[in-house]
């Protein structure tokens, strides 16, 4: 087919050519922009935390009146006995904060006492023996605690404990190639030494502040001892969820009433948890995607609408046609080829849109770059969306009659 005709057509529809390959190519510059974030996000909230996801559940006990630390400590004890006797319950540990939670105790690590600069961040994990059990974490290297290393701690005390565990993420990070038993690190209350390593275990935040240690964990044998009260994690025996958490708190005010679990959220599955960490990903991501089906929608329907008007338009012309011995075929192929130059020339624009907003999100919300991947799915997308809406119009007009010739407009 003669393109020349095509392009001397479009030159006398100005307005509606530009308008629609303007719309293309902001269409196709957010939709890529837009897909890219949605991959972002289902990548963020798919994150493995590293724990027995399934059969975990968390308690937030809060106490009644004052007490002294040993007295909070001894409380705990006693809580966790209770939590580990009862049937449906694999093992419980105390602790200050969990994954996911979205807030907790970070501090800096450092390898040499006197350093300015830190080696990361990490989260601090307060744990006992019975920690990595009850998470159903793994050591890749070295050994858990022991019972006798375990010591109670209160807020003012400074956090400098003899032993530690990292995970494997901070251990390769401050010791490359190396083993990490046996090294000091220092948290800010002094040196401690690494007895073990522990394969993966996620961050408490999943916020972008904390994306730089988003793996990188310190668990310490501390027991926090506050009279505020503290989290007690509970592993539950498999097919057993939901009998243990319903059987949990009754059997913890049974033991000792002067204490507060909340109903709302005073007793929360690991799925509940993660749900409420990744809500903001899951609302955006869905977000994007009802923008993306709206743009696609409203600018197929554009489409539609030119290129119904101006088939309208030709009727004549294409009568004309028609009588000189254009087939059903031609006009068919002629208002594809013309929408499809139109759509190039939008998506040309478009695909420069896409990578300087791109480039714009980068700066501004510290976003990644964007993959070409998804500017050239965002071009085939948009081609063959208008490719689509403009054969209805189309097969219209190839159905116009040679008489519409001799008809006067």
């Amino acid at each position: 087919m003669q393109i020349k005709p095509i392009l001397s057509a479009l030159r006398r529809h100005k307005a509606g050519t530009f308008l629609i390959a303007m719309q293309i190519a902001l269409t196709l510059a957010i939709v890529c922009n837009a897909l890219f974030i949605i991959e972002q996000r289902l990548a963020h909230l798919s994150e493995p935390s590293g724990v027995d996801e399934a059969n975990i559940f968390v308690v937030q006990n809060e106490w009644v009146g004052s007490s002294t630390a040993e007295q909070a400590d001894a409380k705990i004890r006693e809580d966790l006995r209770v939590l580990r006797e009862l049937p449906g319950v694999q093992d419980a540990t105390p602790s200050n904060s969990y994954p996911l939670r979205g807030g907790g105790w970070d501090d800096a690590v450092k390898l040499k006492p006197d350093q300015l600069q830190d080696s990361s961040g990490a989260t601090i994990y307060f744990a006992d023996d019975h920690f990595l059990d009850t998470l159903g974490l793994k050591l890749a290297a070295g050994r858990n605690f022991r019972a006798e290393e375990i010591t109670p701690m209160n807020v003012r005390d400074r956090l400098g404990p003899p032993v530690v565990m990292v995970t494997k993420a901070l251990a390769d990070k401050l010791f490359p190639g190396e083993d990490a038993v046996g090294r000091t690190l220092y948290l800010i209350g002094g040196p401690s030494t690494i007895v073990g390593v522990v394969d993966l275990l996620q961050a408490q935040s999943v916020d972008r502040w904390a994306s730089a240690f988003a793996y990188r964990s310190v668990i310490v044998p501390k027991r926090l001892a506050i009279s505020l009260g503290a989290f007690y994690i509970v592993r539950a025996r498999p097919g057993q969820l939901q009998a243990a958490m319903r059987a949990a708190p009754t059997a913890l005010f049974q033991h000792n009433p002067r204490r507060i679990i909340n109903e709302d959220d005073g007793v929360l599955s690991f799925a509940e948890v993660r749900a409420r960490a990744y809500e903001r990903d899951r609302g955006m991501a869905i977000l994007m995607g009802v923008i993306c089906v709206v743009l696609l929608a409203i600018t197929a329907a554009g489409i539609v609408g030119l290129t119904s008007f101006w088939v309208g338009q030709r009727r004549r012309q294409i009568g004309v046609r028609r009588a000189l011995g254009a087939t059903r075929q031609d006009i068919l192929q002629y208002f594809l080829t013309e929408n499809l130059l139109i759509s190039c020339g939008g998506a040309l624009v478009g695909t420069v849109l896409a990578v300087a907003i791109n480039l714009w999100l980068v700066t501004r919300f510290e976003m990644h770059r964007l993959s070409l991947m998804y500017v050239l799915g965002g071009v085939v997308i948009l081609l063959l969306l208008g490719q689509g809406a403009v054969l209805a119009p189309a097969m219209r007009a190839s159905r116009v009659p040679p008489v519409e010739a001799t008809r006067s407009v």
